[in-house]
């Protein structure tokens, strides 16, 4: 075998295994490359799936707060009709008011002369209006019989109430606390019954004047309802009175 064969085996096989070294490195980067890019891949399917999963989150609360802008625009919607409401209310109890304060004034008109005379007071509560009326100008001690001299104001009093339909008229009678005694007794047991007939005498003297008698309401307090002190005949006498009091009829 000549020297020039050798040397060109020599090269083949020297060529041979550059080759392969070659391959192989490449072979390596390849992989690295692919395993960089698998890596990556990974990486970005956890972000996408993290991003999905924030997207879907995002569509919760949206939906969320969609209801919530649906319910407080009901709530506002509600509120508004309530403030509406009250405002309407108010007006009402503020025109109430208003007519009860005139009716207040055109009844004091009416009964001054016997307000005057200190015959009678007219109280105003709200919008209910009260006639008090003391109890000796009315009734004799111990007796529901109107007196002569107690009629004409009376009368007065259905005059100038009766023209209010939209009341009612509730008639209270009240005593002082010295209880029923004597020969009384047999046709008044206590101050409860003798409080309820001078209330219901009152009423049908009303009724008599040309009030209707479905306004008319009829009661006794006896001596349990006192606007003094019973300890002096000056605060017993100021506790025997008729109340006459014009009250809403939708109250009855």
């Amino acid at each position: 075998m000549n020297k020039t064969y050798l040397a060109g085996a020599a090269a083949l096989v020297l060529s041979a295994c550059v080759s392969q070294g070659t391959y192989e490195k490449l072979e390596a980067e390849k992989k690295q490359e692919i395993d960089a890019l698998q890596s990556q891949h990974s990486v970005l399917e956890r972000q996408l799936g993290d991003l999905r999963e924030q997207r879907a989150a995002l569509e919760k609360d949206k939906t969320a707060l969609e209801k919530d802008k649906t319910s407080l625009e009901r709530e506002q919607a509600s509120l508004r009709a309530q403030n509406e409401a009250l405002d309407r209310e108010r007006m009402k109890l503020l025109e109430t008011s208003r007519q009860s304060q005139s009716q207040y004034d055109a009844l004091a008109r009416e009964l001054n002369e016997e307000v005057q005379k200190g015959q009678l007071q007219v109280r105003q509560y709200k919008d209910m209006l009260t006639v008090d009326v003391a109890e000796q100008l009315f009734f004799d001690s111990g007796r529901a019989t109107l007196k002569e001299t107690g009629k004409d104001v009376l009368k007065r009093v259905a005059d100038a109430i009766k023209s209010y339909d939209d009341k009612a008229i509730r008639v209270v009678g009240h005593t002082d606390n010295v209880p029923i005694s004597g020969a009384l007794q047999k046709t008044y047991a206590s101050n409860w019954e003798l409080s309820v007939a001078r209330a219901t005498t009152v009423v049908r003297f009303l009724q008599e004047s040309g009030i209707e008698p479905e306004r008319l309401v009829a009661t006794g307090r006896a001596e349990y309802a006192p606007i003094a002190e019973n300890d002096s005949p000056e605060g017993r006498q100021k506790n025997r009175r008729i109340e006459i009091t014009l009250i809403n009829r939708n109250l009855f």
